[in-house]
Formats: C-alpha cells, structure tokens, sequence
C-alpha cells in the first residue's frame, strides 16, 4: 500500500504558480493506495488528510484547486489506485502564537463574510522576522476576538488573502470565515481581483500609460531584493499596466494596475524601465535620479524624503465578487497625507518654475 503526502514542488513551480506576494496556498499530491476500492475523490481526500473536513474539500474542489491526473477534479470523480492527485490548500498558519494587541485598526468595510483594511505605511502586516507583535495580524486576532495563545490556524480570527510591504499604505482584504477564504483566494489565484495601485516615479514617463510584461525573481546577490529574471525560462510571470497621471517634469504621478501580484511587483518592474518610486531604498529610488546639480535642488528632494520617508506607494483600490452575494464590490483609500504632501511640494515646484523657496 503506497501513500503519498507531500508538499508538490513540481505542482508549485509549474502547473498552479504559486503567488509569492499572496503566499495563500499549500501545494500538496496524494498517490492513491494500491489496495484502494472505487471512491468519490472529495471521500479519499477527506480520509488521508487530517484536520480538513469534506466541506473545506469540497469547496477546494468547486474553486479548481484539486487536478486528478491532467484533468481539473469534480467532486464525484472516482479515484482508483495508483491515480495522482494534485491540489493547493489556503493556507493555515500554523506554529506562531499570535498574541492579540489592541492596535488601532482603520475599517472600510466590514459584513459576516469579511474585513477590508486601510493598512497605514510603517506597519508589517505578518509577525515573523524579528517583528512578533505591533503587526496587523496581532490587531486583527484583538480587533477578532481571538484568544490568547492560539495560533492563526485555529479559525477565530480572519485570514489575510494578500499581502502588501510594510512601507506602502492602502486596502488589504480578510476572509472572516473558511468559505470566503476559500472563494477569495481562488479569485486572487485567477488574477480576477482589481488591484490598482498610486505610485510617484522619478522620471517623466514616455508614454502615457504602457505595461512591463517581465518575469520577476529573487536577487541571488541579495535575498531581500527581487529582480527582473535574466534567462529566459526564469522567474515567476508578472505583469503590471500602467497610466500616467500626473507630470512634474523630474517625477511622474502614476497608477499602476496588477495583473498578477509578485512581491516587489511594482517596485521591480519601475525601477526595470528607469522610473524606481522615490524615495524607494531597496531599488534605487531614495537618491537624486532626475533633476539638477544645485545645491538648492539637493535640499529639496531631501525636504521632499522627509515628507515621505518612505517608498511612494498606496494601494488604492480592490474590487471582486463578493464570496456570498456574488456581486461585484469595490473599495477605494484615498491617498495618505505623507504622499499628497509630496504631490502637493511638486506641484508647487512646477507651477513655480522651479523655484525652491517656495517649495
């Protein structure tokens, strides 16, 4: 009797891609039994794997997460042994005592099924690496009602579909429930989530809206960083549009849309084309990279990183189908103050022909 239980690398580098910037799902194969009889699929996944019930599996099932063989599975396929299954899990934290903290939260919208968050720059969204507490999820697992000393896989409190950096603002979506969760992941596995994002880029942009279509992968000089991939068949595909908003001669106002969501993805594909955000450390955007050789310029852009001491970047809008009402729902943030600040120093500089002193 062969069985099989293992993370699927094979599944996740090639046949479902797994999202680095989400990091939602767990991919997994399961090799039927040699003495194994006839069986409905969603029966033989729920009596190998542990702490899953048959309505989890068959919610996977409906989302397109389980393949049986080559084919996409439905519930009442039979398995036989020897057969191949393939399937990714929303995943479930586990291993991390998440200790609730009563963290001030700002609150766009919220009903049975879920919780859309306007994350402020400055917070890390998942407690790890030297950040264990101060994070969204510890505000969440207090603003949740979740008991101290659990685990966020213990389903009483929500769980984030997306991630965005700590440094960058805007709208995050939690599922309150394990069928939102699950129906919200597969829209972000389908890259049918709208994710628009505001970003002020050094540079004037050419052309007035445009796309990077490049596959992104991690630094191997530098594993915080992520670069455009430099062979061919690497990396992990990416693709972002973006629209020319506003011009300020030595930097652009812009929106970006994402298409998929890698991590880094604006940030990387910016800076690939020539137009790194401002003062965007980690991809070159915290210096002067337009502009003039004056003294009086140099004090500018460095009043200018004061103002926004951090990478320009807010998360603007997120819309999907809602996972109850299957109607289409939007949310907007409306830009942060550090960042219309800035827009409002430039605007300044520009209609005033340069002039420094009144910036």
């Amino acid at each position: 009797m062969e069985k099989e239980f293992l993370p699927d690398t094979e599944l996740q580098e090639q046949e479902l891609e797994l999202d680095e910037e989400q990091g939602m799902f767990e991919h997994f194969r399961l090799t039927v039994d040699q003495g194994q009889s006839p069986v409905r699929i969603d029966k033989y996944m729920v009596s190998h794997m542990e702490d899953t019930s048959r309505h989890r599996v068959q919610m996977a099932i409906k989302e397109g997460y389980v393949k049986l063989g080559d084919k996409t599975a439905k519930a009442n396929m039979i398995v036989r042994p020897g057969d191949l299954i393939r399937f990714i899990m929303p995943y479930r934290r586990r291993g991390l005592d998440i200790i609730p903290q009563d963290i001030p939260l700002d609150i766009v919208y919220e009903d049975d099924d879920l919780l859309i968050v306007n994350k402020p720059a400055g917070m890390v969204v998942h407690p790890g690496h030297g950040n264990f507490d101060g994070t969204l999820v510890n505000a969440l697992a207090f603003y949740l009602g979740m008991p101290e000393g659990t685990d966020g896989g213990d389903g009483h409190m929500g769980v984030l579909l997306h991630r965005i950096d700590k440094d960058t603002s805007g709208l995050l979506v939690v599922a309150k429930n394990e069928d939102a969760q699950l129906n919200l992941a597969g829209q972000f596995f389908k890259h049918s989530i709208e994710r628009c994002y505001n970003a002020i880029v050094w540079g004037d942009i050419k052309e007035d809206q445009g796309t990077v279509d490049a596959p992104i992968e991690r630094d191997p000089n530098d594993r915080l960083r992520f670069r455009v991939a430099r062979e061919e068949g690497r990396g992990k595909h990416a693709v972002t549009h973006y629209r020319v908003l506003q011009r300020y001669g030595f930097v652009t106002f812009v929106e970006c849309r994402l298409e998929t969501g890698r991590t880094h993805q604006i940030r990387v594909h910016m800076s690939h084309i020539g137009h790194p955000l401002f003062n965007d450390e980690r991809y070159g955007g915290a210096e002067i990279r337009k502009g003039t050789i004056y003294a009086k310029y140099r004090q500018f852009i460095a009043n200018c990183f004061k103002e926004c001491p951090r990478q320009a970047l807010h998360a603007r809008t997120l819309g999907f189908v809602h996972p109850s009402t299957g109607e289409w729902i939007r949310f907007e943030a409306a830009i942060p103050d550090d960042m219309s600040r800035l827009l409002e120093k430039w605007d300044r500089f520009t209609k005033n022909d340069r002039n420094y002193e009144e910036c």
